[in-house]
Protein backbone atom coordinates (compact mmCIF):
# COMPACT_ATOMS: atom_id res chain seq x y z
CA UNK A 1 0.00 0.00 0.00
CA UNK A 2 1.42 3.38 -1.01
CA UNK A 3 1.27 6.39 1.27
CA UNK A 4 -1.50 7.91 -0.87
CA UNK A 5 -3.52 4.71 -0.70
CA UNK A 6 -3.00 4.49 3.04
CA UNK A 7 -4.19 8.06 3.49
CA UNK A 8 -7.30 7.46 1.39
CA UNK A 9 -8.14 4.23 3.21
CA UNK A 10 -7.60 6.00 6.52
CA UNK A 11 -10.00 8.79 5.58
CA UNK A 12 -12.64 6.18 4.79
CA UNK A 13 -12.45 4.97 8.36
CA UNK A 14 -10.67 1.70 7.67
CA UNK A 15 -9.45 0.42 11.05
CA UNK A 16 -6.68 -1.71 9.60
CA UNK A 17 -5.38 1.33 7.73
CA UNK A 18 -5.50 3.36 10.94
CA UNK A 19 -3.54 0.68 12.81
CA UNK A 20 -0.95 0.55 10.00
CA UNK A 21 -0.68 4.33 9.95
CA UNK A 22 -0.05 4.48 13.71
CA UNK A 23 2.61 1.77 13.43
CA UNK A 24 4.21 3.80 10.64
CA UNK A 25 4.40 7.05 12.63
CA UNK A 26 5.71 5.20 15.69
CA UNK A 27 8.55 3.62 13.71
CA UNK A 28 12.08 4.97 14.12
CA UNK A 29 13.19 3.63 10.73
CA UNK A 30 14.41 6.62 8.60
CA UNK A 31 12.44 5.43 5.55
CA UNK A 32 9.30 5.04 7.66
CA UNK A 33 9.82 8.48 9.18
CA UNK A 34 9.84 10.01 5.70
CA UNK A 35 6.70 8.10 4.73
CA UNK A 36 5.03 9.14 8.00
CA UNK A 37 5.76 12.79 7.23
CA UNK A 38 4.15 12.42 3.79
CA UNK A 39 1.12 10.73 5.33
CA UNK A 40 0.64 13.47 7.91
CA UNK A 41 0.81 16.11 5.18
CA UNK A 42 -1.96 14.33 3.28
CA UNK A 43 -4.33 13.95 6.23
CA UNK A 44 -3.80 17.33 7.94
CA UNK A 45 -6.76 19.03 6.16
CA UNK A 46 -9.08 16.41 7.67
CA UNK A 47 -8.04 16.85 11.30
CA UNK A 48 -9.03 19.17 14.12
CA UNK A 49 -12.82 18.91 14.36
CA UNK A 50 -12.69 17.02 17.65
CA UNK A 51 -12.45 17.34 21.40
CA UNK A 52 -9.15 16.02 22.77
CA UNK A 53 -9.29 14.92 26.41
CA UNK A 54 -6.24 13.96 28.45
CA UNK A 55 -6.87 11.70 31.44
CA UNK A 56 -4.32 11.20 34.20
CA UNK A 57 -4.21 9.85 37.73
CA UNK A 58 -2.24 7.57 40.00
CA UNK A 59 -2.16 3.83 39.18
CA UNK A 60 -5.25 2.12 40.57
CA UNK A 61 -7.48 5.18 40.44
CA UNK A 62 -9.65 3.50 37.78
CA UNK A 63 -8.73 5.34 34.59
CA UNK A 64 -9.50 2.40 32.30
CA UNK A 65 -12.78 1.63 34.10
CA UNK A 66 -13.79 5.28 33.75
CA UNK A 67 -12.88 5.44 30.06
CA UNK A 68 -14.90 2.30 29.37
CA UNK A 69 -17.98 3.71 31.10
CA UNK A 70 -17.49 7.26 29.84
CA UNK A 71 -16.67 6.17 26.29
CA UNK A 72 -19.83 4.09 26.13
CA UNK A 73 -21.90 7.06 27.25
CA UNK A 74 -20.25 9.39 24.73
CA UNK A 75 -20.95 6.90 21.93
CA UNK A 76 -24.59 6.75 23.05
CA UNK A 77 -24.69 10.52 22.46
CA UNK A 78 -23.83 9.95 18.79
CA UNK A 79 -20.06 10.34 18.85
CA UNK A 80 -17.16 8.10 17.89
CA UNK A 81 -14.34 7.54 20.37
CA UNK A 82 -10.62 6.84 19.97
CA UNK A 83 -8.63 5.86 23.06
CA UNK A 84 -4.86 6.22 23.04
CA UNK A 85 -3.67 4.35 26.11
CA UNK A 86 -0.05 4.77 27.16
CA UNK A 87 1.47 1.89 29.11
CA UNK A 88 4.65 2.11 31.20
CA UNK A 89 7.81 0.63 29.74
CA UNK A 90 10.10 -1.48 31.89
CA UNK A 91 13.41 0.22 32.66
CA UNK A 92 15.00 -3.24 32.87
CA UNK A 93 13.62 -5.20 29.91
CA UNK A 94 12.27 -2.34 27.78
CA UNK A 95 8.96 -4.18 27.37
CA UNK A 96 5.36 -3.13 28.03
CA UNK A 97 2.28 -5.16 28.93
CA UNK A 98 -0.16 -3.10 26.78
CA UNK A 99 -3.14 -4.49 28.66
CA UNK A 100 -5.53 -1.54 28.37
CA UNK A 101 -7.53 -3.18 25.61
CA UNK A 102 -8.33 -6.13 27.85
CA UNK A 103 -9.39 -3.78 30.65
CA UNK A 104 -11.85 -2.06 28.28
CA UNK A 105 -13.45 -5.24 27.02
CA UNK A 106 -16.90 -3.82 26.23
CA UNK A 107 -15.63 -0.63 24.62
CA UNK A 108 -13.08 -2.51 22.51
CA UNK A 109 -15.91 -4.47 20.87
CA UNK A 110 -17.90 -1.35 20.01
CA UNK A 111 -17.86 -0.47 16.31
CA UNK A 112 -17.73 3.24 17.16
CA UNK A 113 -14.65 2.94 19.34
CA UNK A 114 -10.96 2.41 18.59
CA UNK A 115 -8.42 1.57 21.31
CA UNK A 116 -4.69 1.72 20.70
CA UNK A 117 -2.28 0.88 23.55
CA UNK A 118 1.29 2.10 23.03
CA UNK A 119 4.44 1.84 25.15
CA UNK A 120 5.73 5.04 26.73
CA UNK A 121 9.31 4.08 25.94
CA UNK A 122 11.80 6.62 27.28
CA UNK A 123 9.42 9.54 26.83
CA UNK A 124 8.61 11.40 30.05
CA UNK A 125 5.31 13.03 30.93
CA UNK A 126 3.06 10.00 30.68
CA UNK A 127 2.71 9.94 26.88
CA UNK A 128 4.60 8.50 23.93
CA UNK A 129 6.81 10.45 21.58
CA UNK A 130 4.24 10.07 18.78
CA UNK A 131 0.99 10.63 20.69
CA UNK A 132 0.38 13.90 18.85
CA UNK A 133 0.66 12.30 15.41
CA UNK A 134 -1.55 9.41 16.51
CA UNK A 135 -4.28 11.85 17.56
CA UNK A 136 -4.22 13.41 14.09
CA UNK A 137 -4.53 10.01 12.43
CA UNK A 138 -7.56 9.12 14.58
CA UNK A 139 -9.19 12.44 13.71
CA UNK A 140 -8.62 11.89 10.01
CA UNK A 141 -10.21 8.43 10.37
CA UNK A 142 -13.42 10.07 11.60
CA UNK A 143 -13.20 9.79 15.39
CA UNK A 144 -14.46 13.00 16.97
CA UNK A 145 -13.69 12.38 20.67
CA UNK A 146 -10.09 11.50 21.49
CA UNK A 147 -9.03 10.19 24.91
CA UNK A 148 -5.37 10.08 25.87
CA UNK A 149 -4.93 7.89 28.95
CA UNK A 150 -1.52 8.48 30.49
CA UNK A 151 0.80 6.10 32.32
CA UNK A 152 -0.21 7.51 35.68
CA UNK A 153 2.98 8.51 37.47
CA UNK A 154 1.93 11.49 39.56
CA UNK A 155 2.79 15.17 39.91
CA UNK A 156 5.21 15.44 36.98
CA UNK A 157 2.83 13.98 34.44
CA UNK A 158 1.88 17.18 32.66
CA UNK A 159 2.84 16.60 29.02
CA UNK A 160 -0.65 15.37 28.15
CA UNK A 161 -2.10 18.72 29.21
CA UNK A 162 0.07 20.37 26.55
CA UNK A 163 -1.38 18.34 23.69
CA UNK A 164 -5.08 18.09 24.53
CA UNK A 165 -7.99 20.53 24.81
CA UNK A 166 -9.13 19.42 28.27
CA UNK A 167 -7.12 17.84 31.05
CA UNK A 168 -8.94 15.54 33.49
CA UNK A 169 -7.21 14.52 36.71
CA UNK A 170 -8.59 11.50 38.59
CA UNK A 171 -8.16 11.06 42.34
CA UNK A 172 -9.08 8.53 45.00
CA UNK A 173 -11.26 9.34 48.04
CA UNK A 174 -9.27 10.32 51.09
CA UNK A 175 -6.41 12.14 49.38
CA UNK A 176 -7.96 15.57 49.41
CA UNK A 177 -6.49 17.62 52.21
CA UNK A 178 -5.76 21.19 51.19
CA UNK A 179 -2.00 20.92 51.62
CA UNK A 180 -1.91 18.04 49.14
CA UNK A 181 -4.30 19.75 46.77
CA UNK A 182 -2.44 23.04 46.65
CA UNK A 183 0.71 21.48 45.15
CA UNK A 184 1.82 23.15 41.96
CA UNK A 185 2.27 21.26 38.72
CA UNK A 186 -0.36 18.77 37.72
CA UNK A 187 -3.07 20.35 39.91
CA UNK A 188 -2.73 23.74 38.22
CA UNK A 189 -3.24 22.20 34.80
CA UNK A 190 -6.41 20.27 35.61
CA UNK A 191 -9.59 21.55 33.98
CA UNK A 192 -11.69 18.90 35.72
CA UNK A 193 -10.90 16.84 38.81
CA UNK A 194 -12.80 13.58 39.28
CA UNK A 195 -12.90 11.74 42.59
CA UNK A 196 -13.54 8.15 41.50
CA UNK A 197 -14.80 5.16 43.52
CA UNK A 198 -17.33 7.41 45.26
CA UNK A 199 -19.73 4.70 46.36
CA UNK A 200 -20.57 2.47 49.31
CA UNK A 201 -18.44 3.01 52.38
CA UNK A 202 -16.29 5.46 50.44
CA UNK A 203 -19.13 7.89 49.71
CA UNK A 204 -18.69 10.08 52.78
CA UNK A 205 -14.90 10.17 52.38
CA UNK A 206 -15.31 11.02 48.68
CA UNK A 207 -17.62 13.94 49.48
CA UNK A 208 -15.03 15.33 51.89
CA UNK A 209 -12.35 14.89 49.26
CA UNK A 210 -14.42 16.86 46.76
CA UNK A 211 -14.90 19.66 49.26
CA UNK A 212 -11.19 19.74 50.15
CA UNK A 213 -10.10 20.01 46.52
CA UNK A 214 -12.72 22.62 45.75
CA UNK A 215 -11.26 24.67 48.59
CA UNK A 216 -7.70 24.06 47.39
CA UNK A 217 -8.53 25.23 43.85
CA UNK A 218 -9.31 28.70 45.19
CA UNK A 219 -5.61 29.11 46.01
CA UNK A 220 -4.43 28.15 42.51
CA UNK A 221 -4.23 30.44 39.51
CA UNK A 222 -6.85 29.40 36.91
CA UNK A 223 -5.41 27.87 33.76
CA UNK A 224 -8.04 29.63 31.64
CA UNK A 225 -9.72 33.01 31.83
CA UNK A 226 -12.90 31.39 30.58
CA UNK A 227 -13.11 28.37 32.85
CA UNK A 228 -12.88 27.65 36.55
CA UNK A 229 -11.65 24.11 37.25
CA UNK A 230 -14.27 21.87 38.84
CA UNK A 231 -14.30 18.88 41.14
CA UNK A 232 -16.87 16.11 40.71
CA UNK A 233 -17.46 12.75 42.38
CA UNK A 234 -18.32 9.62 40.45
CA UNK A 235 -18.28 5.84 40.53
CA UNK A 236 -17.11 4.59 37.15
CA UNK A 237 -17.72 0.99 38.19
CA UNK A 238 -21.37 1.66 38.99
CA UNK A 239 -21.82 4.21 36.18
CA UNK A 240 -22.78 6.92 38.68
CA UNK A 241 -21.92 10.50 37.75
CA UNK A 242 -20.68 9.59 34.25
CA UNK A 243 -23.47 11.54 32.51
CA UNK A 244 -22.59 14.65 34.51
CA UNK A 245 -18.96 14.40 33.38
CA UNK A 246 -19.97 14.58 29.72
CA UNK A 247 -22.24 17.55 30.51
CA UNK A 248 -19.21 19.29 31.99
CA UNK A 249 -17.09 18.45 28.94
CA UNK A 250 -19.70 19.95 26.62
CA UNK A 251 -19.98 23.06 28.78
CA UNK A 252 -16.20 23.40 28.80
CA UNK A 253 -15.96 22.98 25.05
CA UNK A 254 -18.66 25.59 24.50
CA UNK A 255 -17.11 28.13 26.88
CA UNK A 256 -13.57 27.88 25.51
CA UNK A 257 -14.67 27.33 21.92
CA UNK A 258 -16.82 30.46 21.83
CA UNK A 259 -13.95 32.45 23.32
CA UNK A 260 -11.54 31.11 20.70
CA UNK A 261 -9.33 29.63 23.40
CA UNK A 262 -9.31 26.05 22.11
CA UNK A 263 -8.09 27.29 18.74
CA UNK A 264 -5.40 29.51 20.27
CA UNK A 265 -4.34 26.73 22.65
CA UNK A 266 -3.92 24.29 19.76
CA UNK A 267 -1.87 26.86 17.85
CA UNK A 268 0.46 27.26 20.81
CA UNK A 269 0.70 23.48 21.18
CA UNK A 270 1.64 23.13 17.51
CA UNK A 271 4.39 25.72 17.90
CA UNK A 272 5.78 23.89 20.95
CA UNK A 273 5.55 20.61 19.04
CA UNK A 274 7.60 22.10 16.19
CA UNK A 275 10.44 23.05 18.53
CA UNK A 276 10.29 19.70 20.30
CA UNK A 277 10.65 17.91 16.97
CA UNK A 278 13.49 20.25 16.01
CA UNK A 279 15.38 19.41 19.21
CA UNK A 280 14.84 15.67 18.70
CA UNK A 281 16.01 15.84 15.09
CA UNK A 282 19.14 17.83 15.97
CA UNK A 283 20.04 15.42 18.77
CA UNK A 284 19.66 12.46 16.43
CA UNK A 285 21.81 14.15 13.78
CA UNK A 286 24.45 15.02 16.36
CA UNK A 287 24.69 11.44 17.61
CA UNK A 288 25.09 10.13 14.04
CA UNK A 289 27.78 12.63 13.08
CA UNK A 290 31.14 10.91 12.41
CA UNK A 291 33.22 13.55 14.17
CA UNK A 292 31.02 13.32 17.23
CA UNK A 293 31.07 9.51 17.24
CA UNK A 294 34.87 9.51 17.35
CA UNK A 295 34.81 11.61 20.53
CA UNK A 296 32.00 9.88 22.37
CA UNK A 297 33.92 6.95 23.84
CA UNK A 298 36.93 8.89 25.21
CA UNK A 299 34.72 11.71 26.53
CA UNK A 300 32.34 9.29 28.22
CA UNK A 301 35.33 7.57 29.83
CA UNK A 302 36.75 10.89 31.06
CA UNK A 303 33.39 11.92 32.50
CA UNK A 304 32.90 8.59 34.28
CA UNK A 305 36.43 8.76 35.73
CA UNK A 306 35.96 12.35 36.90
CA UNK A 307 38.67 13.74 34.59
CA UNK A 308 36.29 16.26 33.03
CA UNK A 309 32.81 17.59 33.69
CA UNK A 310 29.71 16.64 31.67
CA UNK A 311 29.32 20.31 30.73
CA UNK A 312 32.80 20.51 29.17
CA UNK A 313 32.36 17.15 27.43
CA UNK A 314 29.03 18.26 25.99
CA UNK A 315 30.59 21.46 24.69
CA UNK A 316 33.35 19.47 22.94
CA UNK A 317 30.75 17.28 21.23
CA UNK A 318 28.83 20.33 20.04
CA UNK A 319 31.99 22.04 18.79
CA UNK A 320 32.94 18.91 16.84
CA UNK A 321 29.44 18.77 15.34
CA UNK A 322 29.60 22.40 14.25
CA UNK A 323 32.99 22.02 12.58
CA UNK A 324 32.30 18.81 10.68
CA UNK A 325 28.55 18.97 9.94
Amino acid sequence: MTVNELAESLRQGNRRALAKAITLVESTNPVHREQAAQLLDLIMPYTGNTIRIGISGVPGVGKSTFIEAFGGHVIDQGHTVAVLAVDPTSAVSGGSILGDKTRMETLSRNDNAFIRPSPAGKTLGGVTRRTRETMLLCEAAGFDVIFVETVGVGQSETAVAEMTDMFVLMLLPGGGDELQGIKRGIMELADLILVNKSDGDQQAVANRTVSDYQMALHFLHPRSRNWQARVQALSALKRQGVNEVWDTVEEYRSALGNAGEIESRRSAQSRAWMWSETADALLTELKENKAVKSLVEPLERDVMQGKTTPTIAARKLIDAFRKRS
